[in-house]
């Protein structure tokens, strides 16, 4: 792989709820890994996409970014994004895009690269 692009798994995201609320961790990921980019055919989870998960009371928070800003799918994206993670974690969700420009080091380790960038 071109090291300019980095290496999938390097530049994972830390989320916050995950040393406060372990078990709505594993059910967000669960949730979203059925949230899939339809351009590239991968999940937001496996991209990196969500930055980081928060849990205040009785409301969640998501900070999420895009694999580019002018993605053409980024409102479906990310309106399908929250209502899967509110179904996931069983609570009210609010989005916020981060500015983080994506790169390969974001995604998951073992994700096939073979998806059509050059």
């Amino acid at each position: 792989m071109n090291e300019e692009f980095g290496t999938p798994g390097t530049n994972r995201p830390v989320w916050d709820a995950e040393a406060t609320h372990p078990e709505l961790c594993q059910k967000l990921r669960d949730a979203l890994n059925q949230v899939m980019d339809p351009e590239i055919g991968l999940s937001v989870i496996q991209l990196g996409l969500i930055r980081n998960f928060q849990v205040q009371e009785d409301q969640a928070r998501i900070k999420m970014i895009l694999t580019t800003p002018f993605c053409p799918y980024g409102p479906a994206l990310i309106d399908m994004t929250r209502v899967k993670a509110e179904e996931g974690v069983g609570m009210p969700v609010s989005i916020e895009l981060g500015m983080e420009v994506w790169d390969f080091s974001m995604m998951e380790e073992g994700v096939d690269l073979g998806w059509g960038l050059y």
